[in-house]
């Protein structure tokens, strides 16, 4: 999966969505998490977008920012508050 056009500049939390044929994956991150990520990349050179990609090779060191879909909201309001 390569989440894309990430901009920094306007989210104070990110949720990346993981569909497979038999699973749904959710990832919350709060926006200093996302700017730490070691996986984060420019999506363009020099642009304010951005892109991280969760493969077969690092998806494992997503494991920390997963969240089951009944506690979806209050881990985002928990990582708002980190902010």
């Amino acid at each position: 999966m390569n989440f894309q056009q990430i901009k920094l500049d306007v989210g104070d939390v990110f949720v990346f969505v993981g569909v497979w044929v038999d699973k749904i994956v959710y990832w919350v991150l709060s926006n200093e998490e996302v700017k730490q990520n070691d996986f984060l990349s420019h999506q363009h050179r020099g642009g304010i977008e951005y892109q991280i990609g969760i493969r077969n090779t690092n998806i494992q060191e997503f494991n920390a920012f997963r969240v089951e879909a009944a506690a979806l909201t209050n881990a985002i309001k928990l990582k708002e508050r980190i902010q």
